[in-house]
């Protein structure tokens, strides 16, 4: 607590150096202002906006990053409807994504349209992207397009971070938070010349709280200390770019128990996972005619992640190796007709027995009459190693009658090939054995419908959306806690598996500075476990949002609060009564208060201010050498009130 004190007095301290806001603040505050005749007329930008194409999505920018505190991707969807961030276990601190009530794993994770964060980076993912550095994240729901690859089942997440050629200049963001959290972070931009840029991106981040609030003997959150480095260029000629980096994570977390809670036990049952990730990337534009937007481009990304992990007495280690390269020409060939096509090679290699390499190649062809009607068809052809030749068809439809009203239509198949242990090592930290049988390629059908509405509504515009998507799995590696109670199961699907998601969420500025939005989902996700049609586990049945932005006038104060509620639903099958059949409806505010300087904006703020905390987040914690001990049970925070503040100071150029 001293240290984060220190640090919040350092930061407040920094307020005497300013009071306005000039140019280049307003535009990183994301205003727009006019100057005209000494009159200067603000408008406010919303964080997230429409994706323009057939496919449906949103694109959530840095005002809306702004919002929260917003540490790494697994904290910026806080106030977003549609994606839901859940802890997977009490013990490591893994997250996981879930969209259409379906886990991150369906999810198709990109960084500025190339694929990544697969197999043993799945489970810590979403910490190894700091917030500060992220331009924008694109939300795409549905099947998605082939260009990218067949994984995407229920949509893609691409992340977009800062460019080496934006504005050259310093930018420092420090946080400290009541749970024992600092985090350091700066990118600097430099142009060398009037075509080529760089830019480096540092992130520091130490988690020393040893917080146990239900006095348990065990870690509420483990203590995580990361590195996070990365190096990028830019060049840009007249027909040619290159965009490549590098970049390095180094993360050690440390969790377990803190102390011994059974007298005939004489060692603590420890948690420790140390992670080395190296991830190098480049592409290639070659513009070959610009009016027609013709070119190709030679794409491609390698990692190698290693991963040692400690469990109790159990180990796991692993060095994965990825490499994707993609080759691909686009052309306008008349003003309403797009052609894009291209070939693409994927390698994985985890273990002698858990490695493949796919070629495919795709074709996609878009119709775009005036942006009244969008018609986009895709299919793509690839061989795997391990599952011989399959093919993927997507469709989408985007159909514009008048200013006022949009519909979208979709359909397409998705594949995925398991990793199991790699993506799921965080289960190993459950005392059930874990199982896994010789599992098939996951492959899904993906149905959606939506709608816009942009009504006039007291000279201001009121935003509608509403939409329904249905997934239907023919092969998946199921997670299976009800068919043996000793034992998590991850086997193939025997059975029916699908998930039904009905979204409807509304924004409207009520006045000047003010805009509210307010959204509802409803989730039905079944699956067949143990030869039973039932209810998928530790997933909410419904959640509720509504969020509330107000800026002053003239954009020196910003206030943020967001209340969501978050529905019960289905337990795995109780083991001697342990813990209860179904868990129940809860709900979380967060809130931050933001004042903007000319160079730097200091903001305070709190999380899951109701203080609804999981009651009892590790099954059997004063036994954890037992088989009925288990710390995957979670379904609700695992942490009560936060508390935080940070400063970002643009120290303009170097």
């Amino acid at each position: 607590m001293k240290r984060f004190l220190t640090g919040i007095v350092m930061m407040l301290s920094l307020s005497a150096y300013g009071q306005d806001i000039d140019a280049l603040q307003a535009d990183t505050v994301a205003d727009k202002a006019v100057d005209l005749q000494n009159v200067t007329i603000t408008s406010r930008r919303s964080g997230t906006r429409r994706m323009m194409g057939a496919v449906n999505g949103v694109m959530i920018n840095r005002e809306e990053l702004f919002k929260a505190a917003c540490c790494n991707l697994g904290e910026s969807f806080t106030t977003n409807p549609s994606v839901d961030v859940n802890y997977s276990d009490a013990a490591t601190g893994a997250k996981q994504i879930k969209l259409l009530g379906l886990s991150g794993t369906y999810v198709q994770m990109l960084t500025e349209n190339l694929p990544n964060f697969r197999g043993a980076a799945a489970p810590f993912s979403l910490d190894y992207v700091p917030g500060p550095w992220m331009n924008s994240i694109q939300v795409s729901k549905g099947s998605s397009s082939v260009r990218n690859g067949y994984e995407s089942i229920t949509g893609q997440i691409d992340i977009e971070y800062l460019k080496p050629d934006n504005d050259e200049g310093v930018t420092v963001n420090l946080y400290g938070g009541t749970l024992g959290r600092l985090e350091a972070n700066a990118d600097a931009n430099v142009h060398l010349d009037d075509k080529l840029s760089t830019e480096v991106l540092a992130h520091y981040q130490d988690d020393f709280g040893h917080h146990d609030v239900n006095d348990d003997g065990f870690l509420d959150q483990p203590n995580v200390r990361q590195w996070n480095l990365q190096n990028r260029w830019k060049w840009k000629g007249a027909h040619y770019m290159f965009h490549g980096g590098l970049a390095l994570v180094k993360e050690k977390r440390e969790g377990g128990q803190t102390h011994h809670t059974a007298p005939d036990v004489h060692h603590l049952y420890k948690i420790g996972v140390e992670t080395d990730r190296y991830e190098g990337y480049m592409k290639h534009a070659f513009i070959i005619d610009p009016e027609k937007g013709t070119n190709i481009a030679l794409m491609g990304n390698a990692s190698m992640h290693l991963l040692e992990a400690n469990y109790g007495e159990k180990h796991y280690s692993v060095n994965q190796k990825n490499a994707y390269a993609q080759l691909l020409f686009e052309t306008n060939f008349t003003e309403h007709h797009n052609l894009s096509t291209g070939l693409s090679l994927n390698y994985d290699y985890l273990t002698r027995d858990d490695k493949e390499t796919t070629p495919g190649a795709y074709v996609q062809y878009t119709y775009n009459l005036n942006d009244k009607v969008v018609a986009m068809a895709g299919i793509r052809a690839d061989h795997s190693s391990r599952y011989g030749t399959f093919v993927t068809p997507r469709f989408h439809l985007k159909l514009t009658p008048s200013e006022i009203v949009s519909l979208r239509l979709s359909a397409g198949k998705g594949y995925r090939t398991v990793h199991a242990l790699a993506e799921n090592n965080n289960l190993l930290a459950s005392g059930r054995q874990l199982v896994v049988d010789d599992l098939e390629q996951e492959r899904a059908w993906n149905y959606g419908v939506s709608s816009s509405f942009y009504i006039p509504l007291f000279d201001k515009t009121l935003k509608l959306n509403a939409e329904y998507y249905h997934t239907h799995f023919s092969q998946q590696a199921v997670i299976d806690y009800d068919s043996n109670p000793n034992a998590i199961l991850i086997t193939n699907l025997d059975g029916k598996s699908y998930s039904n998601t009905v979204q409807i969420d509304a924004t409207y500025p009520i006045v000047q500075g003010l805009e509210l939005t307010a959204a509802w989902r409803w989730n039905d996700v079944k699956c067949t476990y143990g030869g039973e049609l039932m209810e998928k586990p530790l997933t909410s049945r419904y959640k509720g949002l509504v969020t509330a932005s107000y800026k002053t006038p003239l954009g020196l104060w910003q206030f943020d609060a967001t209340l969501q509620l978050n529905g019960g639903g289905r337990m795995p099958t109780p083991v001697n009564g342990l813990w209860d059949e179904r868990f129940k409806a809860y709900e979380q505010v967060s809130a931050q208060i933001t004042r903007w300087f000319r160079h730097f904006s200091v903001y305070i703020g709190g999380e899951n201010l109701t203080g609804f905390r999981q009651k009892k987040t590790i099954i059997n914690a004063e036994d954890p050498w037992s088989a009925s001990f288990d710390p995957t049970m979670v379904w609700g925070p695992v942490h009560g009130r936060m508390f935080y503040a940070g400063i970002r100071v643009n120290i303009g150029r170097l």
